[in-house]
């Protein structure tokens, strides 16, 4: 809750829009008025302040770092606790593209690479082709299954089963698969 009163009432934050200003000239001059109805410019002041900078809210890269559960949420992801906060941005950021590719080779790498920063290979058994004849053998080979090959900087300090549920969710849910980690070379000279 403590989080949240950082959005609540704000010292010395003007409303842009005084509500005393609205009033008719007579009541305008009323002192007790005055000080009745700027007691609602105190409280929305901080909402209007709010709506006009929504779209700072909405916006991954600028959001509250509090707010970026919420609009993960809004986009269908679920955030690890042991992401950075620029990792979890970009997440939330590209979560469409993720979406859109969920399911291909190419959306499992996508995903892991950027929740694990690492290097990322995807195969697959299976494959896709036309055939002009009827009841030509299709690509690839039977069960569909995918094997997933991971070069990361230290390969015991990944939790492998961060990884195993993040292809889980991105994997298609017929297809098995197969995880191997292993270290990735370390760079030369700088």
């Amino acid at each position: 809750m403590a989080e949240l009163s950082s959005r609540g009432l704000v010292d010395g934050l003007a409303s842009p829009l005084p509500l005393v200003e609205r009033l008719p000239g007579l009541l305008q001059g009323d002192d007790f008025t005055r000080r009745f109805v700027g007691a609602f410019d105190d409280s929305l002041a901080p909402v209007i302040a709010t709506i006009d900078g929504l779209a700072g809210y909405v916006d991954p890269w600028l959001a509250p770092e509090d707010f970026l559960d919420w609009l993960a949420g809004w986009v269908g992801v679920e955030l690890d606790d042991a992401w950075d906060t620029e990792q979890r941005r970009s997440i939330v950021a590209n979560a469409a593209g993720i979406h859109r590719r969920r399911g291909t080779l190419r959306g499992v790498a996508e995903a892991l690479e950027r929740a694990f920063d690492c290097e990322v290979a995807v195969t697959d058994t299976g494959g896709v082709a036309w055939s002009a004849s009827p009841g030509a053998e299709p690509p690839g080979s039977s069960p569909p299954h995918l094997s997933v090959a991971l070069r990361v900087a230290d390969p015991d300090s990944l939790d492998l089963r961060r990884v195993e549920r993040l292809v889980e969710a991105v994997k298609p849910a017929h297809v098995s698969y197969s995880l191997e980690v292993s270290a990735a070379p370390s760079g030369g000279a700088d």
